[in-house]
């Protein structure tokens, strides 16, 4: 997961990870000023949280919470 210290949805999708039992790597993006463009590079997003699993990225918190709410996440993180 893509984020910084300043974002709140990327607060929820950590929390929303945590709370499923999910490991997840965070890449903190803080200090670089061109992180926008290097995430649209990787994911094609521009914002944070930007969430990959096995690579692929899905997007940022509110896709998560829909796969969530789907039941989709576990299946997806398995």
């Amino acid at each position: 997961m893509y984020s910084t210290r300043w974002c709140g949805y990327c607060v929820r999708a950590k929390a929303l990870l945590e709370s499923r039992g999910l490991p997840f790597e965070e890449i903190m993006l803080d200090d670089d000023p061109l992180f926008r463009q290097k995430l649209f590079e990787l994911t094609g997003g521009w914002t944070v949280p930007q969430i990959l699993i096995d690579e692929e990225a899905i997007g940022g918190y509110t896709e998560l919470w829909a796969l969530d709410k789907r039941g989709l996440l576990d299946e997806l993180a398995a």
